[in-house]
């Protein structure tokens, strides 16, 4: 591991510009049945807003809305329902001073969820789904481009690597160079190396001990590794519930090597790890 200085780069959310010089944190709101580790908590629009008002309290300055999952072997959700889950509960969130990011592949959910008042599309699909470039594109907000091989459904079988880091970094950067390409602005883009899709266990933990190399590509990074399952397996075990700490523990590895955004659960615990964090670089 080695340290690194966050960017001194700004990520424009609407009305709101992010300094991301100083970290973040993306409040995790999946409004579905069946996420991995939260699933059907938060899925009426009342329970979703109230959650999130909480997770704006305890520091979260981002919101991401998710409507499908995208745990190993989910299920597709549809279009329309995917829709129907989402755009209300933006529509609500959007009276509130927060970022609004999105968790979708679909170009039609984002596009109905800008209209409702999102402003980042955080897309774990790189926007490989049809139309999702020049959608991007034509949309001009934030986009968190994510790395992942296949699908939720075969991406464990994905997980051969000459080398994790490297690897991820190129195949990044092809997705990358298509955004480009397609009209996507680069102060629009943000990475993520995908910790947890097509990634064994050893493998996440080689890419969260290099995960500074990502900084060669010159993009601001998001590192979203909340409970995972690599991190229970660390824990001997540790089921998603018990996967706090260790958690907190990697997203300020990630800090330290320079990701300026965290995506958590947890947010409470996470921001008071930060606060401690920073206190100590003002120390010195």
């Amino acid at each position: 591991m080695q340290l690194m200085p966050l960017p001194h780069k700004t990520l424009k959310c609407g009305n709101i510009t992010l300094d991301l010089s100083i970290p973040h944190i993306m409040g995790i709101l999946n409004v579905t049945p069946d996420s991995f580790s939260d699933g059907g908590k938060h899925n009426g629009k009342a329970q979703a807003v109230e959650h999130a008002k909480q997770m704006i309290a305890d520091g979260a300055t981002v919101i991401d809305v998710g409507g499908e999952s995208t745990r190993p072997g989910a299920s597709p959700v549809s279009v329309d329902e995917e829709i129907r889950r989402v755009v209300p509960v933006v529509k609500e969130l959007s009276t509130l001073n927060v970022v609004i990011s999105i968790d979708t592949s679909q170009p039609e959910v984002i596009k109905d969820a800008v209209k409702a008042g999102a402003h980042i599309w955080n897309d774990v699909r790189a926007l490989t789904r049809p139309h999702a470039l020049e959608t991007a594109a034509s949309l001009n907000i934030p986009v968190m481009i994510m790395h992942m091989r296949g699908e939720p459904t075969t991406m464990n079988s994905l997980d051969q690597y000459d080398d994790v880091t490297a690897d991820v970094m190129s195949e990044l950067e092809l997705r990358i160079s298509d955004a480009l390409a397609a009209g996507v602005q680069p102060e629009n883009i943000m990475i993520d190396p995908g910790f947890g899709f097509a990634k064994n266990a050893s493998q996440n933990l080689k890419l969260l001990n290099e995960l500074y190399q990502l900084n060669a590509l010159g993009y601001p990074i998001l590192s979203a590794l909340s409970r995972k399952r690599f991190i229970g397996e660390a824990l001997n075990g540790a089921d998603a519930q018990n996967r706090a700490i260790g958690s907190v523990a990697a997203h300020m590895f990630s800090i330290q090597q320079g990701a300026c955004m965290v995506r958590a659960h947890d947010v409470k615990a996470m921001s008071d790890a930060i606060r401690m964090w920073q206190a100590m670089q003002s120390a010195v």
